[in-house]
């Protein structure tokens, strides 16, 4: 069976691995997700069984800046009569500041020129961490980039580096270590070469894909008056479900969408123990993805009028 084949819909009782003593109702829906390719700590094949034991009916893996995740993932999916969607989320530059782009491929064509471009994308990753492991070294942290490497593996991030400084002791939590030390504003940031926005969405769409602006809530500048100049980019999508939003958010986004005649995209934002409130196709209890999400995805439909 193709991992992007329809499978059946069965309206049964699933017993969810994830959700302690409760079950899921109907088939499930997440279409951002991460493995330990990137900053989840679930392998691909881990993330595969768990999203069958949560009842996820289809299943998006979105790791950062590879597609390494999602390939591994590929026969065990199909094993499992999963359908796998492929998926990516780009770090880009907006404005100065990180916003991140999901991208979604529901075909197979195109995407070699793309993948190249990612493993360009990649190799600036790693001169940003020998430079970072520098400014923490002068901050007086022992820290190496060996150590980081050994937990990010291809794709080490500031999360790994924040995973060492509370193990080490240097700071209580990874909020703390991102607030104090990693985030864009902290005292140990150091710049990353990543591509702007618009050219995020021009590669995507380019290679066929779906930009969807992801989780919106994040982004730090006002998203509906970014709105114009993000569709004039070519984002034709937006994240409206995720974890981080109220119902009131979602609302907003959906009207966003319909606005601006926008796909709209949902998903969790899994990472496995490195984020232990958030499930998969649940979030943390309050992520409803309607059924119907994936289907007017592949037919590149937006929104029902409210």
């Amino acid at each position: 069976m193709s991992i992007l084949q329809k499978r059946p819909r069965k309206r049964a009782l699933t017993k969810s691995g994830l959700h302690w003593k409760t079950w899921v109702l109907f088939p499930l829906i997440d279409l951002h997700s991460h493995t330990n390719e990137s900053d989840g700590t679930c392998s691909p094949a881990q993330l595969v069984a768990e999203a069958v034991r949560a009842g996820v009916h289809v299943l998006g893996i979105t790791d950062h800046d590879t597609l390494r995740g999602f390939d591994q993932a590929v026969p065990v999916a199909r094993e499992a009569g999963l359908d796998l969607i492929c998926g990516i989320e780009l770090s880009t530059k907006l404005h100065g500041q990180s916003v991140h782009l999901l991208g979604y491929f529901l075909g197979d064509d195109g995407l070699t020129e793309f993948r190249n471009w990612v493993i360009e994308m990649q190799a600036s990753r790693r001169d940003r961490n020998i430079r970072l492991v520098a400014r923490l070294q002068e901050l007086g942290f022992d820290i190496t980039l060996e150590e980081a490497e050994a937990r990010g593996r291809g794709m080490t991030g500031r999360p790994h580096f924040a995973q060492l400084l509370v193990e080490k002791g240097y700071v209580s939590s990874l909020r703390e270590a991102f607030d104090e030390y990693l985030d864009e504003s902290a005292k140990g940031y150091v710049y990353r070469r990543e591509p702007q926005f618009s050219e995020g969405v021009e590669r995507l769409r380019k290679a066929g894909g779906i930009a969807s602006l992801a989780h919106p809530v994040r982004v730090k500048r006002d998203v509906p008056s970014l709105m114009p100049e993000l569709a004039e980019a070519g984002m034709n999508a937006i994240e409206a479900y995720h974890s981080d939003h109220t119902d009131r958010d979602t609302e907003l986004y959906l009207g966003l969408a319909e606005r601006y005649g926008l796909m709209v995209t949902g998903g969790s934002d899994f990472h496995g123990t490195a984020k232990p409130g958030v499930m998969l196709g649940k979030g943390g209890g309050n992520l409803q993805i309607p059924e119907d999400l994936v289907d007017r995805l592949r037919n590149g439909s937006t929104p029902r009028a409210r």
